[in-house]
């Protein structure tokens, strides 16, 4: 469990998330226009599948498939595993979505498995923006993410007076 006195909290709402998921696309046409093309979209489940779906749009790719992978219990990071793999197949123009590169080692494992695909997230902390080639925004190592699918509204009180 994450000690909440030790990590810092960035809450990210639906429309902070669609508007963050654009921006990849955005940055994701650039390099389209510039010859790399994709063809088809891996969503890593389960945090990758609203990114991916909304890449998948703004790019109008068709071919989303995704691939199931398991590292966290709740906030408890373990070692990764794959747990549903059956997209495996040439990576060559395959673009893997996920919401969050943390340490690395969820993309590190699939990219064993699809090792020609290019690799976009959301947002990227120190430990594993090398194992991704493009994302938007940079995060501290020690921030903890929620993301709308893990939250409800209820009020926070104010930074200043936490202990």
């Amino acid at each position: 469990m994450v000690d909440d006195k030790k990590v810092k909290s960035f809450v990210v709402s639906w429309d902070q998330l669609h508007r963050d998921a654009r921006a990849l696309a955005w940055r994701l046409e650039g390099m389209q226009q510039s010859g790399q093309l994709w063809t088809r979209i891996v969503a890593v489940t389960r945090g990758g599948m609203v990114p991916a779906m909304i890449v998948a749009r703004e790019l109008d790719i068709r071919v989303v498939d995704s691939i199931s992978v398991r590292s966290y219990d709740e906030q408890t990071q373990s070692d990764p595993v794959v747990i549903k793999e059956n997209v495996l197949q040439d990576s060559k123009n395959t673009l893997v979505v996920d919401d969050l590169v943390d340490t690395g080692r969820t993309l590190e494992l699939i990219r064993t498995l699809l090792p020609q695909a290019h690799y976009a997230t959301i947002y990227g902390k120190p430990l594993g923006c090398s194992f991704v080639d493009t994302f938007i925004t940079e995060v501290s190592q020690d921030t903890w993410i929620y993301f709308p699918w893990d939250t409800a509204l209820r009020y926070v009180g104010p930074v200043r007076g936490e202990s």
